[in-house]
């Protein structure tokens, strides 16, 4: 039998899941509005998830690979995406991907939201860890892009990174090499936006620590490794190197007395120096991501150690993708997990690796294979 999954609040309660992203992330990326489907893998029988009717004819392929690999989900679909449903089945408490005015306004949690938007902001968060004596790197906070002062920009060390306050996806982060690249950047900004100037973090090795509150009681998640291209996710790797949670604690507990639910997540830098590693925190994203679903999936189903990827496909359905032979098993404790389904319409998928670190690099290359 698989673990229930708690997702933010009573253990033994009915959910209705919606995690729809496409409220709180960047316009134009390719495929938003599929993402609601790896839900799918965090559900019980007994929840009700809204799907994305678009993802309607991979329903039968994605419960068969599920069935075959003994992932418990629910099979009570709502074909549509709207909000109004959250506070339209008594008994159901709501699980989402982002907790904002549009959720709050169906599910009244008033303290929940302004948290989430508060600590949603980049500047808050800098100054949320001043207060808090967490390390942070260098970071110059602006209320606007007309609010700039040129001398602070030149105490600034290059390379740097102009990042507006609030961002998803890594839109609206730029890398700049010198002042002459700064100058280029902040044009792609309106004068009345948010941003923060900060220093490159010198290491190629970054954490994401997540938390739940489940009923008050505050949970570290799981530690895993992020896998980037650039400053773009593109996956997670458990165990991590390094579990640095009282980096993150303090901010967790004040995150968690402020009305913060479900699960939420830091970026956390590895940086080795002559005195020991350091753990600079970088953000703090208040809302499920992109680990979240892979991690969960794991512990129903009882794996250690695993790699998630996002990787692409030459097909557009399920069900003309071959995993004879690599599909997880549970007597073996290998194989590959279908995280993030739905996106294959437009060429993506994010799939789970389970096994040793051997098994996980030799299956990555036999999917990247099949994929094609």
């Amino acid at each position: 039998m698989s673990a229930a999954i708690d997702h933010g609040y009573l253990a033994s309660a009915r959910y209705i899941l919606n995690h729809d992203i496409m409220g709180c992330t960047a316009d134009g990326v390719v495929g938003n509005h599929l993402f609601s489907g790896r839900a799918l893998g965090i559900s019980e029988p007994w929840d009700l998830i809204q799907l994305h009717p678009d993802l309607k004819p991979l329903w039968p392929d994605i419960c068969a690979h599920y069935r075959r690999i003994g992932l418990s989900h629910t099979e009570n679909v709502i074909w549509h995406l709207s909000l109004r449903q959250l506070g339209s089945h008594i008994g159901y408490q709501p699980s989402v991907f982002y907790f904002g005015p549009g959720e709050c306004r169906y599910w009244g949690d008033r303290a929940w939201s302004d948290t989430v938007e508060f600590i949603n902001s980049k500047n808050n968060f800098m100054a949320l860890a001043a207060e808090l004596g967490i390390e942070v790197p260098r970071t110059l906070c602006f209320e606007s892009v007309a609010d700039i002062d040129p001398e602070a920009v030149q105490e600034m060390s290059f390379p740097c990174y102009l990042k507006a306050a609030v961002s998803v996806s890594g839109v609206g982060i730029y890398r700049c090499e010198d002042a002459f690249a700064l100058a280029a950047a902040l044009d792609n900004f309106s004068e009345d936006v948010p941003v923060q100037l900060q220093e490159e973090v010198r290491t190629d090795r970054f954490l994401n620590l997540q938390y739940q509150v489940s009923a008050g009681e505050l949970i570290r998640l799981a530690a895993s490794e992020q896998i980037l291209d650039g400053f773009s996710h593109q996956g997670n790797r458990v165990p991590a190197s390094h579990a640095p949670w009282d980096a993150v604690d303090s901010m967790a507990h004040w995150l968690r007395d402020h009305g913060m639910q479900g699960i939420f997540a830091f970026d956390v830098a590895v940086v080795p120096t002559p005195d020991g590693v350091r753990f600079p925190v970088i953000e703090c994203n208040p809302r499920y991501n992109g680990a979240s679903y892979p991690t969960l999936i794991a512990r129903k189903l009882g794996i250690p150690a695993w790699t998630a990827l996002s990787l692409t496909t030459t097909h557009r359905n399920l069900a003309d993708i071959d995993l004879q032979d690599i599909e997880y098993d549970r007597r073996s404790g290998e194989g590959a997990i279908i995280v993030n389904w739905g996106t294959v319409i437009a060429g993506r998928l994010v799939v789970l690796m389970a096994g040793s670190p051997e098994y996980q690099e030799a299956l990555a290359v036999e999917l990247e294979a099949r994929l094609c």
